[in-house]
């Protein structure tokens, strides 16, 4: 996953956007429910839905594209409607009406708890955060606690990227003060290759591929193999949750038909991709899904599951970081009902 996500707590105009949704919720109407509109049409039983994915077109999203190119939407009752585009708060945006999901990550989901807005993370796509620190095949680095003193370059103080720094930092029981933190935008391999900093922080399926193609060794540092956090998941409202939980049902059973097709039938998944991606390169398309399989599967659990133990993990570090309060109830920030339900055929 490569997509710039954004976190709510770092951006003003989300909390713009969160304080217009809370007046939406509070005025009641057709908004309230805090989901895109839902219709049946004159001329088919399909149930209209949307779903924000943010960024744009690509093979990240390769389970979405399948599930509607081979019908599963189809056949749970669903058209389905992707909604692509930079948008600064994607749950922010769903609850004001936008959508009735959104592709977001765990921090977001919980950040948005945080400032009052019941989010749900209804199946997590993603089971491990694919966010690596990447050092040089021969740097001094060899331990987390090597990075004291050393210059790290990351895209800026936001998102997953820079969430993922911070996890590693502080599984090293380091500051940001301790090291040298660069906001490079997204030039993380011109900056590693270039000897600008000493290390980037990047996504585990993109920046390490390019560097590898380009014939630059490295060695990473996964966040998932020191922190756990969750990372994208589909994410609705509590509402969509329990006014239309055979919507919300269907639509995270028929997705996780297509991640379970796009695991088990990669070179397929590929070419019908092309469809939804513009200019689409099979070759690095194809690297780029090899890299992410293992990123959407946990030997631990099913497809789609929402961890327990990783949740109460990530929300320790993020109060840790001051980055949501203590003493709140997060435990409905996500559930396995519909997961456990979905029969993943």
């Amino acid at each position: 996953m490569y997509q710039r996500h954004r976190l709510s707590f770092l951006l003003p105009y989300s909390s713009l956007l969160i304080l217009l949704a809370l007046a939406l919720v509070a005025c009641g109407g057709s908004t309230s429910t805090g989901t895109a509109p839902s219709s049946t049409s004159a001329t088919s039983s399909l149930t209209k839905v949307s779903i924000g994915l943010g960024y744009i077109p690509d093979i990240q999203f390769a389970p979405f594209y399948v599930a509607q190119s081979k019908g599963y939407y189809k056949a749970a009752g669903l058209d389905v409607t992707f909604h692509h585009g930079i948008v600064n708060d994607l749950i922010g945006s769903m609850v004001l009406g936008h959508d009735n999901f959104v592709f977001a990550s765990g921090d977001e989901a919980l950040v948005a708890r945080s400032k009052g807005l019941k989010v749900v993370d209804v199946s997590t796509i993603f089971q491990k955060y694919p966010v690596s620190l990447i050092v040089p095949a021969n740097s001094p680095i060899h331990t987390l606690a090597d990075l004291k003193g050393h210059s790290i370059g990351e895209p800026g103080p936001f998102g997953s990227t820079y969430v993922g720094l911070l996890a590693l930092l502080y599984q090293a029981h380091l500051t940001p003060n301790d090291v040298h933190i660069q906001s490079i935008g997204f030039t993380q391999v011109a900056a590693l290759i270039g000897h600008h900093v000493d290390a980037v922080v990047g996504y585990s399926n993109n920046e390490p591929l390019q560097l590898k193609k380009q014939g630059f060794d490295v060695r990473t540092f996964a966040v998932s193999d020191y922190q756990p956090l969750i990372s994208n998941g589909i994410v609705t409202t509590e509402n969509t949750l329990h006014n239309q939980p055979q919507q919300v049902q269907n639509f995270v059973q028929a997705t996780l038909r297509g991640l379970k097709y796009v695991i088990g039938n990669p070179a397929d998944s590929v070419q019908i991709s092309k469809s939804y991606v513009p200019g689409l390169d099979s070759g690095r398309a194809s690297a780029v899904l090899q890299a992410t399989i293992p990123l959407w599967q946990s030997t631990n659990s099913q497809l789609g599951y929402n961890d327990s133990a990783t949740w109460q993990s990530m929300e320790r570090f993020l109060v840790a970081q001051n980055i949501i309060p203590s003493g709140e109830d997060y435990s409905k920030a996500y559930t396995n009902l519909n997961v456990s339900l979905a029969q993943v055929r």
